[in-house]
């Protein structure tokens, strides 16, 4: 499977560099030199890295394809993907959303929705789980609310903490009561 690892933004100096949006949390992993990149628009690759490096807070990116800052100004917008399946995960620890999507989410034996997507945050990731009703619960991406993920038997064991799955229900089926009161008082 493809997994969008950056963006690329603007030419960075003469010699065909480019700055990248990062979409990765393993930048120093996805972008060694000779690492092949495949690309969307497909016609503007595959790429292979020939350096990166850091400036401030931005990634500069070089390849052996493009030698001058007309050639990555061309590249303007081109996404950059990795193949999921050829890549050596040392941490089984983390899964992709792709391997997450379509899991039946359990509270002990009970099913109480289907993952169908992962939000990737700053201080902790978020299931999305799509209730029966349609409706998005957002579980923190936790191991004490998500002790376990079995790709294989195609669920995720939650231990949520009470009123989690109470949180998103629409206002309008919450007690009106408070309001009845007001009225009535005056």
């Amino acid at each position: 499977m493809q997994l969008q690892v950056a963006r690329i933004g603007k030419p960075h100096g003469i010699r065909g560099e480019v700055t990248v949006q990062v979409l990765t949390d393993a930048p120093e992993d996805r972008f060694v030199p000779g690492t092949e990149l495949t690309v969307e628009p497909a016609a503007k690759g595959p790429l292979t890295v020939i350096s990166a490096r850091w400036n401030k807070d931005i990634l500069l990116l070089g390849f052996e394809e493009i030698t001058d800052r007309n050639g990555a100004e061309e590249l303007r917008g081109v996404k950059l993907f990795i193949d999921t399946e050829t890549v050596d995960e040392d941490d089984d620890e983390g899964w992709y959303e792709h391997e997450l999507v379509g899991l039946k989410a359990r509270v002990g034996d009970d099913v109480v929705g289907t993952v169908s997507g992962l939000r990737t945050l700053t201080v902790q990731d978020l299931l999305v789980v799509e209730d029966g009703r349609g409706e998005e619960i957002l579980v923190p991406f936790v191991e004490a609310i998500v002790p376990e993920v079995n790709i294989e038997d195609g669920y995720v064991l939650l231990t949520p903490p009470e009123g989690l799955f109470e949180l998103n229900k629409p206002e309008d089926k919450k007690d009106a009561a408070p309001a009845d009161t007001k009225e009535a008082g005056q």
